[in-house]
């Protein structure tokens, strides 16, 4: 576009420097003209820009149609909802080209106002010339070639509205990509970053800890909470569904800040250290650990990018997952697809547990790691994770008390806040919310630490880590 624009500026500007040799009082009519050229140039530039943004959100609206029912393609098959589902994008895609079209023909109108405007002058203005030639005013010569000229000028000037329609879509797409660029995070590392102190002790510590989500402001995922984990200590947080126990996990990886209170790593207020160093320190487990295209090792090595081969075979071997893998046709290097799709839930959550082991990290942060194992697969990797667990800090969401039975302390939470801490035993003969979940899973009727679980799955689990104990 500059290099059109400038092209065409050039010319302009030498056709109205010899205009004005030819005849300067109908150059000065000519560029009388001007201003009205000008006017649709910004009228319509201004609403081309709005509608480039406006389309482009549409085609956006477009694309997400299709990826949502593709990455869940198997469940619009399994509810039958293939045509409601095309449906849906032909609309979005319906919708995407009338934006376009609106758009296009908005800027088809600007440059047909733009050339008639300016050839509508200089045919006004030739036929004043043609009437000055029969006055004897001026030559014919001299008209013709104030004509010749008057059209290269003309033609400059359309190609110009043209570029200048460029420009202004260019504009319109620009605003996302400086939206975006403008944009600052939330959470950012400080000016003077604290450095957290070496070697790693993995001492967390929450205090008076109150926090909500910006989408809720007024229901609080965290009142006022409190908890220490000593460097080594195995904490579980226990809980209903709402009760605040993934919100910990975020403040302490630094995906937010809290509201008030403080969270501290080593004795480091995180808002005063960098997040990087801060999520260096640590290695999580969810309970849907999204994997990668690529390989299994790529996915493993996507905890620590420099870990060794005997490492990685460590991680795996520890994971429970050397089985399956070396069933897969190339071993490791067998590709696992987009977002390992090829594997089973299971499959890809002992390849997530091996990512996190390979980490190496001070502070093992699991949710539900071993929720999508069958019992047996579980009790191997639990025991594995037993032993990985010494010497780490590590904080274990659970919702089947049987695999925390092991835990230092039991932290039970409801509402955001902590309502017990103690041993399984301890807070079963308390009485109170965890002893209502350890009937449920347990058995009612029987309050102990021996309880038999209802669930098959539950008595398996139970049951090896009575024997462990």
């Amino acid at each position: 576009s500059v290099s059109i624009a400038l092209r065409n500026l050039l010319t302009l500007i030498g056709a109205l420097i010899l205009l004005v040799f030819v005849s300067p009082k109908l150059t000065g009519l000519v560029l009388l003209t001007f201003p009205f050229v000008l006017a649709p140039l910004f009228l319509f530039g201004r609403r081309v820009r709005k509608l480039t943004t406006t389309a482009q959100d549409r085609f956006a609206d477009a694309i997400g149609s299709a990826g949502e029912s593709l990455d869940a393609l198997e469940t619009v098959q399994a509810f039958g909802r293939e045509r409601a589902a095309a449906a849906r994008f032909g609309a979005a895609v319906e919708t995407a080209f009338a934006a376009q079209l609106s758009r296009i023909t908005t800027r088809a109108l600007m440059t047909a106002a733009v050339i008639v405007l300016v050839f509508g002058g200089v045919v006004g203005v030739f036929w004043l010339g043609v009437h000055a030639g029969l006055r004897g005013e001026i030559t014919w010569g001299a008209l013709f070639q104030f004509a010749f000229l008057s059209v290269i000028a003309a033609g400059s000037v359309g190609a110009l509205g043209e570029t200048w329609g460029d420009v202004q879509k260019a504009a319109g797409a620009m605003e996302r990509v400086g939206e975006l660029l403008d944009a600052r995070p939330g959470v950012a590392p400080p000016a003077h970053p604290t450095v957290l102190p070496p070697p790693a002790r993995g001492e967390l510590a929450f205090e008076n800890v109150t926090f909500a989500y910006p989408g809720r402001p007024d229901l609080p995922a965290l009142s006022n909470f409190t908890l220490r984990g000593r460097p080594g200590e195995r904490v579980a947080l226990v809980g209903p569904s709402g009760a605040g126990k993934s919100t910990v996990f975020r403040l302490l990886l630094r995906f937010y800040d809290p509201d008030a209170g403080r969270v501290t790593l080593d004795g480091v207020d995180l808002t005063a250290a960098d997040p990087a160093e801060v999520r260096a320190r640590m290695a999580l487990v969810a309970q849907e650990s999204p994997l990668f295209s690529g390989s299994a090792a790529d996915n493993i090595r996507f905890g620590r990018e420099s870990a060794s081969d005997p490492e990685v075979a460590a991680a795996i071997l520890a994971a429970q997952a050397e089985s399956f893998l070396a069933a897969l046709p190339q071993g490791l290097d067998t590709p696992v697809g987009d977002r390992a799709k090829t594997l089973s839930g299971g499959q890809r959550q002992r390849l997530a547990i091996a990512r996190a082991l390979v980490r190496k990290a001070p502070i093992l942060l699991l949710d539900e790691a071993t929720s999508a194992l069958d019992a047996e697969n579980e009790h191997l990797v639990q025991r594995t994770l037993d032993e990985a667990m010494k010497g780490q800090t590590t904080l274990v969401i659970a919702h089947r008390l049987a695999t925390v039975l092991k835990a230092d302390r039991i932290v039970v939470m409801d509402g955001g806040r902590i309502v017990d801490i103690g041993s399984h035993a301890e807070l079963v003969a308390r009485g109170g919310l965890y002893a209502s979940l350890a009937s449920l899973q347990f058995g009612t009727g029987d309050s102990g630490s021996s309880a038999e679980p209802k669930h098959p799955r539950d008595r398996t689990s139970h049951a090896q880590a009575q024997q462990q104990t």
